[in-house]
């Protein structure tokens, strides 16, 4: 279910990989990153290019569990919530500025993109929920987000590609750290948790 009763969310296949490869290239981050930011760390990051970013992408359909879940209009992908086990971000696992709190099969939901069309109507707390829904049904103790504390300013989609810290709270996450890392001044991310 979804803020939009048209969207479907549901994990990342092959049948709509091409949807997501086209709502990635429609621009912005995603169009360079294909989500692969928090699964290179350093050296790895800064020699990639986009067309690595995108196959790397499409290899992980490959792996036991999608990467993400991705939200579709029809045959459109209109959003995305990257969604896996915490120790598969090595870049997350490694930060000096995102503490590592303790716990057990932490699953982390570290990015969220949202077609231009879909903002401002619910839809990323609903990809929120459900990939909440699907990491506790594939195992999660707790899952962990790293929004911006935005304190009612707008903010550019670039600097809130982790979410914001009221669209978790509106699916029952809680503060749980604070963190050093600032995408935009004044504004920090915060780890959030919600546990099973």
């Amino acid at each position: 279910m979804t803020a939009l009763p048209d969207v479907t969310i549901a994990p990342l296949s092959a049948a709509t990989w091409p949807a997501l490869a086209a709502l990635f290239e429609a621009g912005g981050d995603p169009r360079w990153c294909f989500c692969q930011f928090w699964r290179k760390p350093g050296l790895n990051w800064t020699n990639t290019t986009q067309a690595e970013n995108r196959a790397d992408l499409e290899a992980q359909l490959a792996d036991p569990l999608p990467p993400g879940l991705v939200a579709m209009r029809g045959d459109e992908a209109v959003g995305w919530v990257a969604v896996a086990p915490r120790d598969g971000y090595p870049r997350l696992t490694r930060s000096r500025t995102i503490p590592q709190l303790p716990g057990g099969d932490v699953w982390s939901i570290t990015c969220l993109v949202v077609r231009r069309t879909a903002r401002r109507a619910g839809l990323a707390s609903s990809m929120v929920a459900a990939a909440t829904a699907f990491a506790l049904e594939h195992g999660a103790a707790i899952v962990e987000g790293y929004p911006v504390a935005t304190q009612g300013s707008r903010l550019s989609a670039a600097s809130v590609y982790t979410g914001t810290l009221s669209m978790f709270a509106r699916v029952g996450f809680t503060e749980a750290a604070p963190t050093t890392s600032h995408p935009a001044p004044g504004r920090s991310r915060v780890v959030v948790r919600r546990s099973r």
